[in-house]
């Protein structure tokens, strides 16, 4: 009588969507928790390895760009040099040009100064042969 009362009773339980959770259905109720919560982290470990592929892919490009960069400045940092050294050379030749063209400028000075007293000269002795 009592199988059979227990036997009618999960009937009507079942019949009613009652259902008692047997000891294996709370066992397989946290076994799907936990598959889902494995799952979640799963994807949570997926995202953050997309994430850190996508930080180092960055990182490898920034270190390009870097690189780059660093190879241009060289560049230009050579170009600076060799043009500063044509500066100076033509800043040489530009002091010796003046240096020169200020000696010239002295000498015609005094070719100047020698002219006009030579004049002088000449214009004393013409004056004396014009008075002899």
């Amino acid at each position: 009588l009592q199988k059979e009362l227990l036997k009618y009773k999960q009937e009507a339980r079942n019949l009613q969507g009652i259902k008692i959770p047997s000891p294996q259905d709370a066992l397989q109720q946290r076994l799907i928790q936990q598959d889902a919560a494995v799952l979640q982290l799963k994807q949570e470990l997926l995202r953050a390895n997309m994430d850190k592929e996508e930080l180092h892919n960055q990182n490898v490009d920034l270190q390009r760009k870097v690189e780059e960069r660093n190879r241009l400045l060289a560049e230009y940092k050579k170009e600076l040099c060799q043009k500063d050294r044509h500066l100076q050379q033509h800043q040489t030749k530009l002091d010796e040009m003046l240096r020169q063209l200020s000696e010239a400028s002295y000498q015609q000075v005094d070719l100047e100064r020698e002219l006009e007293h030579k004049e002088a000269l000449l214009a004393q002795c013409m004056k004396r042969e014009a008075e002899e």
